[in-house]
């Protein structure tokens, strides 16, 4: 096929064959342990995560170094109040974030980067997203799924040799997956890589490009024809952002993150070296999604942070807030959000350090952990800085740059309500999320049930998969009924003298593993092929696995602590409190399973849409313009100015 081919109209498919599509692109073996695929089965693997795994000496120093350098930048060269007032990080302080080494933490230091770990780029994360989160989003896109990641785990030794070291102390990556009417549906994708001798010919348009606008390397999501010699599919490429026919044609604005540089870029016949596509054709939906399965650990570490910056502000606003004679802080209705607070950063920084120290070991297979710490991170996130706009009251709903004004402290509460938002929808939605997490918890039952309900197996086939299963559940479903969780002495070492009794919780956990294996079993024996339509008793299931695993890893780290001595009495107390409020919480998820308004729902969606209640939208006006709901992406030359600002 020749580069003069017109591409092709983006493809129909049927939601059969989108889901085939995500399928293949999904890690099909599990070939090390997991901790909370165990958990989803019904068995609590105590022993994949307890002892707490510990850095090595050498890592802890080297990221310690390095954090005291990235804060005393943070404290002395960043501006939030300017960012935000700006909607621009100053290219000073890009300049300074590369001289320092921060675009090239997770690099190896052969390639010039500075070689952290997983635990410490977080930290950094965490550190540098606590003075402006747009600078967060701009590092960790860089590195977590730009160019650097996939390369690290997919590239050829050339493509390190000639990348990596750019993309360590002088480029900026960005990652190109999403078009305008192709999200979480990559059947859907129309970028087309046409093949042309020794390249590619790139043409198609990507929304929604992270560090689009200033980036000088990108990794290009694109559907290659199947053809003589081309295997086809979705193929990942390294793209130079400088290329002939590469246009960025607007600068997104947002809610919140104004300094994002995030953008609409534009191929049109823009010629690609085949010795810069990473890996085979029709790989790239699985270099993708293998890419966040670690990379996804970069939004909880800032999630983290935010709850940090929300704890400091609650303290110390309702110390000196007084109401009825006494702080706020001490009316029951204040302190309880205080309490939530604190908890909760406990246990989301618990699960953020252990995800990463298990992803440094790489001793477990950790992407249902670094996708339940994103899932979790982002939701409580936002609700932790919910509560802290509450707690100011007013003032919570009112700019930093109005506080200031006014003679007060700028506090920015109401901008870091805005800019977490977005981690709902980052990376994959709250609701996509629920749906990965759920097909990887029912794993196990598919690879030996699922042919039963696969209406395109025969019938030969789906005997001798009643057979499969039948002994599985055999063995399995007997486990279920009893457990450690129910002996009063088990995790006894989780109950030191003069500590709150974590054992209880960690009891309960086990218990409650069991009884979300045994509901999985019942609506998956309920529902059969219909199982995959129920996705809010799914979403619910992967909630309450997520309450368990963060219970989990805030006992696990408060015991850490108190073995190593550093704040052990206060981590327990921390850990027995965020449990209790967790446990609330999985109990009204296991009511909802089975009574709740999911059908209901389904009905009154089906009249909205239907018009059947366009009565209720009469006595208003609405404020929207007249543009179309999706922009045009045909493909062709750009008709706009090209507005790319790489960094000097």
């Amino acid at each position: 096929m020749s580069a003069a081919t017109t591409p092709s109209s983006r493809p129909t498919v049927t939601e059969r064959e989108a889901r085939q599509v995500a399928e293949a692109a999904r890690e099909q073996d599990w070939r090390k342990p997991s901790f909370a695929k165990e958990l989803f089965l019904g068995r609590f693997r105590l022993d994949l995560i307890h002892p707490h795994p510990l850095p090595a000496d050498d890592d802890v120093q080297r990221g310690e170094e390095f954090l005291a350098k990235l804060r005393d930048f943070c404290e002395t060269k960043i501006d939030g109040s300017v960012i935000e007032r700006d909607a621009r990080i100053p290219d000073q302080v890009i300049t300074g974030l590369k001289e320092l080494g921060a675009f090239g933490m997770k690099i190896d230091t052969k390639y010039g980067g500075l070689g952290l770990t997983q635990v410490y780029y977080n930290k950094a994360l965490a550190l540098v997203g606590s003075a402006n989160p747009a600078i967060g989003a701009l590092l960790s896109a860089h590195q977590s799924i730009g160019v650097p990641q996939p390369l690290k785990m997919f590239g050829t030794q050339e493509q390190k040799d000639t990348f990596l070291p750019r993309c360590a102390r002088t480029d900026i990556s960005a990652f190109l997956l999403t078009e305008p009417d192709v999200g979480s549906d990559p059947a859907r994708l129309a970028t087309m890589a046409v093949p042309d001798g020794d390249d590619y010919v790139l043409d198609g348009v990507k929304l929604w490009t992270t560090n689009g606008v200033v980036a000088d390397l990108l990794v290009v999501m694109a559907r290659v024809p199947k053809s003589e010699g081309h295997k086809g599919g979705i193929t990942a490429f390294v793209v130079e952002a400088a290329s002939e026919g590469v246009t960025v044609e607007n600068r997104n604005a947002f809610m919140g993150l104004r300094g994002l540089e995030n953008g609409v870029t534009r191929f049109h016949q823009v010629r690609v070296p085949a010795a810069n596509r990473i890996g085979p054709e029709g790989a790239g939906l699985k270099i993708a999604l293998t890419t966040l399965n670690t990379g996804r650990l970069s939004l909880p570490a800032m999630c983290v942070g935010a709850g940090k910056w929300c704890l400091k502000i609650a303290r110390e606003w309702s110390a000196v807030r007084e109401q009825w004679g006494k702080p706020v802080a001490l009316h029951e209705a204040v302190g309880s959000k205080i309490s939530f607070i604190a908890a909760t950063t406990f246990a989301l920084e618990a699960v953020l350090d252990l995800s990463s120290q298990m992803a440094d070991e790489d001793r477990n297979d950790i992407r249902i952990e670094a996708a339940l710490a994103k899932l979790y991170g982002s939701e409580m996130a936002c609700l932790m800085a919910d509560e802290l706009v509450q707690i100011r009251g007013g003032r919570g709903f009112e700019t930093a740059a109005s506080l200031e004004a006014r003679g007060e402290r700028a506090v920015p509460a109401e901008q870091i309500l805005r800019d977490l938002r977005i981690n709902r929808i980052f990376e994959g939605s709250t609701e996509i999320m629920h749906l990965l997490i759920a097909r990887e918890a029912v794993d196990a039952h598919l690879s030996v049930a699922g042919d039963l309900i696969d209406p395109d197996k025969t019938l030969a086939d789906k005997a001798k998969a009643g057979a499969q299963a039948g002994a599985f559940y055999a063995k399995w479903l007997p486990k279920l009924v009893a457990g450690p969780g129910q002996l009063p002495r088990s995790y006894a070492d989780f109950h030191p003298s003069g500590h709150p009794d974590l054992a209880a919780h960690l009891r309960y956990v086990e218990r409650t593993a069991r009884k979300l294996a045994r509901s999985t079993f019942y609506a998956m024996s309920r529902w059969q092929g219909r199982m995959e339509t129920k996705q809010g008793f799914l979403g619910r299931i992967v909630d309450i696995g997520a309450e368990l695993f963060a219970m989990s890893a805030a006992c696990v780290r408060a015991e850490h602590l108190r073995a190593t001595g550093d704040h052990g009495r206060e981590a327990y107390q921390l850990a027995d409190a965020f449990c209790r409020q967790s446990r609330i919480r999985v109990e009204e998820l296991f009511g909802r399973l089975w009574t709740n308004t999911d059908d209901l729902d389904r009905k009154v969606v089906k009249g909205v849409l239907g018009g059947a209640y366009e009565w209720l939208e009469q006595g208003i006006v609405d404020p929207s313009g007249d543009g179309p709901w999706i922009a045009d992406a045909t493909p062709g030359a750009s008709q706009r100015e090209n507005v790319h600002r790489p960094i000097p």
